[in-house]
C-alpha cells in the first residue's frame, strides 16, 4: 500500500500564491506518473496538472502560465506552486499518483486539501 500525505493549502487573496506538498510513503516500488486534480464545490474533480516520472508536465487550460507542477522522484513527494491565484481557483485538491509493481498499475489519492481564495 502507498499513501499520501498531502499539505500546503489555506486562505489566500486573489492574486497571492499557495504551494502544495504531496508526500508517498510506504511499500513503494516504483512511481510513474504524478498529479493534482481538484474539485471545486458542487462540481466534479478535474485536472490540474500532471508530471511524468522524467519531469514532463501536463497542465489545464485554465491554470497554464500560472502553476507549476514539479516532482523530487528521491522524496517520492510531487509540489503544485500556484500563482496568481483567483476565486475560481477554490477547490479541495488532491494529490494523484500512479504506481508500478510487477507491470501493474495501481492509482492512489490523497485526502484533499483545502484551497480557498477570496475575492
Amino acid at each position: 500500500q502507498v499513501q499520501l500525505v498531502e499539505s500546503g493549502g489555506g486562505l489566500v487573496q486573489a492574486g497571492g500564491s499557495l504551494r502544495l506538498s504531496c508526500a508517498a510513503s510506504g511499500s513503494i516500488f516504483s512511481i510513474n506518473n504524478m498529479g493534482w486534480y481538484r474539485q471545486p464545490p458542487g462540481k466534479q474533480r478535474e485536472l490540474v496538472a500532471t508530471i511524468t516520472r522524467a519531469g514532463s508536465p501536463n497542465y489545464a487550460d485554465s491554470v497554464k502560465g500560472r502553476f507549476t507542477i514539479s516532482r523530487d522522484n528521491a522524496k517520492n513527494t510531487v509540489y503544485l506552486q500556484m500563482n496568481s491565484l483567483k476565486p475560481e481557483d477554490t477547490a479541495s485538491y488532491y494529490c494523484n499518483v500512479v504506481h508500478l509493481k510487477w507491470g501493474s498499475f495501481t492509482t492512489y489519492w490523497g485526502q484533499g486539501t483545502q484551497v480557498t481564495v477570496s475575492s
